[in-house]
């Protein structure tokens, strides 16, 4: 009798150091799994939110452009769009098209580093 209850003593002891472990290992790596899940959802939601703003920005540009009363002018300029706390640039480069009524308006949106972060176009025609 005094076998059996050494066994029966030694199974319910607890776990081995290697399941231990193992069970450590395992759950390090869904939690490292879940902390880079986590990381990207943050950067994918920073940066819609820089497009929402660089959006604003430049449709902003080219609605003014649209209700202006004269054709705007051949050329390139630059103008300041602060939104929400960030100073940002709106790049505006007009160019003729085969049709003399009608301008080609090319809007892009720079951040404070001057790196491209989106670009619209529209066609400004005559009043």
């Amino acid at each position: 009798m005094t076998a059996a209850r050494t066994r029966a003593a030694r199974a319910q002891r607890g776990f081995t150091l290697v399941e231990v472990l193992t069970a450590l290992a395992i759950v390090a790596i869904a939690l490292l799994a879940g902390a880079q899940a986590s990381s990207a959802l943050v950067r994918n939601s920073a940066r819609q939110a820089d497009v929402l703003l660089a959006q604003l920005c430049a449709e902003n540009a080219l609605v003014a452009a649209r209700l202006s009363r004269q054709m705007p002018a051949i050329g390139d300029g630059m103008q300041p769009c602060p939104q929400a706390g960030r100073n940002l640039t709106v790049s505006l480069v007009v160019r003729p098209t085969p049709n003399p009524s009608f301008r080609r308006v090319d809007a892009q949106v720079l951040d404070e580093d001057q790196q491209p972060m989106l670009r619209l176009s529209t066609i400004v025609g005559r009043r």
